[in-house]
């Protein structure tokens, strides 16, 4: 049974410290390596014993890999561990060094999350962890002339071909070359996402508002109709067709709209002025048809003297095709929080100590579905108590899904009666907001 893991450098530096049992406090740290160094020379695997803790550790890579234990497993076992562990983030990251370590400190976490539960050794198999680790390794590349296209201004990645034009949320229903002479309508579909999930992963409140909005630059339309899913449902009781049905609670109308086709094909008629108009408004209300889009895995630790260790893992739950824009993690921290440091995942986010309002702010401006990104924080607290650890929380996410709707909600077609001659172009977008997201740990 394993108490703690940690890899510390030479200079005694720690680079992952992962408690899972709370036996010991991070001093155990200091007690090893004042241990360790004091042994002659290299030595093999070395088990150390000190007030009841047992250290064992092996050297590799020019780093102490080492666990702690208060009880008498295998020896043999824990070094095993160990050398599996060095293993896989050497087939992980490519190389065994303080520099790839720290890279990548967000996948080493997440294989010590699969690996070990509660201190008990699950797995160290290669081809078991590939199913759950998610995380992208971090390369140091070397520099060359070859990829000089990729390059911006003093060497900066260029983020062209990572982050999609704003016009990408936007697709086309049909479109005509020639002059396009504003002939235009354009057709959202907007939604607001309020949600709360408790400490346990539980959604104990999830909320979504939504509208349809038409924008009209056409020179003269009689009528246009906007065919929406065949299997929406309005209310609790409602069933429509066979497959999964696209539900609301409530809806209420433009008093332009004319309903007579809606009740049978789901299809809004309207005569739409120039300008923009609110055609129907939509609520959901105690339910989610999808997952949540977010799930987040926080870890609060105390550290050395007045520091605290905040370690979030977010995942993005979407379909790999699609992704969040602007995503912002806010979390509130403890008031007498002086100073930060940092260490991201990914190189294109940023994270500051909001000093005014007594919040981190972890800010991402581009996750894909279905990736996970991870950071550790470093605060400082002038006289950090258990009490400070009750400020920290709750978690609240803003973030924008392009081409996405919570509650599944399409249009099928939009036709104009008369046909428009000319170039006429006509849009759909599909966007959710989010309202209010807050995850509690």
């Amino acid at each position: 049974m394993i108490s703690q893991v940690f890899i510390l450098t030479t200079s005694g530096d720690h680079l992952i410290y992962k408690d899972f049992r709370g036996e010991a406090g991070v001093d155990a740290i200091r007690t090893f390596y004042e241990a360790v160094t004091a042994l002659s020379g290299d030595q093999p695997p070395v088990v150390m014993s000190h007030k009841g803790m047992h250290f064992v550790h092996v050297k590799q890579g020019g780093l102490y890999w080492a666990a702690s234990t208060k009880s008498n497993p295998s020896p043999f076992t824990v070094i095993e561990f160990l050398n599996r562990l060095a293993a896989l983030t050497k087939d992980y990251c490519g190389s065994l060094s303080e520099k790839s370590v720290r890279m990548n400190f967000a996948l080493i976490y997440e294989l010590l999350d699969e690996m070990v539960d509660y201190g008990y050794i699950q797995t160290t198999s290669t081809d078991m962890l590939k199913n759950f680790i998610q995380t992208e390794t971090m390369s140091s590349k070397p520099f060359s002339l070859f990829e000089l296209g990729n390059v911006g201004l003093f060497g900066a990645e260029t983020q062209q071909s990572k982050v999609a034009p704003s016009a990408a949320t936007s697709r086309p229903l049909m479109f005509t070359r020639g002059d396009q002479g504003g002939n235009e309508i354009f057709v959202d579909v907007i939604e607001r996402l309020s949600v709360i999930i408790g400490s346990n992963g539980v959604v104990m409140k999830a909320d979504i508002e939504g509208e349809i909005r038409v924008k009209c630059y056409l020179p003269g339309c009689s009528e246009m109709r906007i065919g929406l899913n065949e299997e929406l449902s309005i209310g609790k009781s409602q069933l429509r067709g066979y497959g999964m049905a696209v539900r609301m609670d409530e809806c209420s109308f433009h008093q332009a709209v004319k309903l007579d086709e809606f009740d049978a094909y789901r299809i809004l008629k309207i005569c739409p002025s120039q300008g923009e108009q609110t055609v129907m408004q939509y609520q959901l209300c105690d339910d989610l048809p999808c997952a949540p889009p977010f799930r987040l895995f926080p870890t609060v630790e105390r550290d050395i003297g007045n520091r605290l260790l905040i370690y979030l893992k977010l995942r993005c739950d979407l379909s790999p095709k699609s992704v969040a824009l602007n995503v912002s993690v806010t979390l509130p921290i403890p008031k007498g929080s002086v100073s930060l440091s940092q260490e991201l995942s990914s190189p294109d986010q940023s994270a500051e100590l909001q000093s005014k309002n007594k919040a981190l702010q972890w800010d991402i401006p581009r996750f894909p579905g279905g990736a996970q990104l991870s950071a550790l924080f470093k605060l400082e607290v002038p006289g950090l108590s258990s009490a400070s650890l009750q400020e920290v929380g709750p978690v609240s996410l803003c973030f924008e899904l392009p081409k996405h709707t919570c509650t599944g909600l399409q249009v099928r077609f939009l036709r104009l009666t008369p046909t428009q001659p000319g170039s006429s172009q006509r849009w759909v977008r599909y966007v959710t907001h989010s309202d209010s997201y807050t995850i509690r740990i």
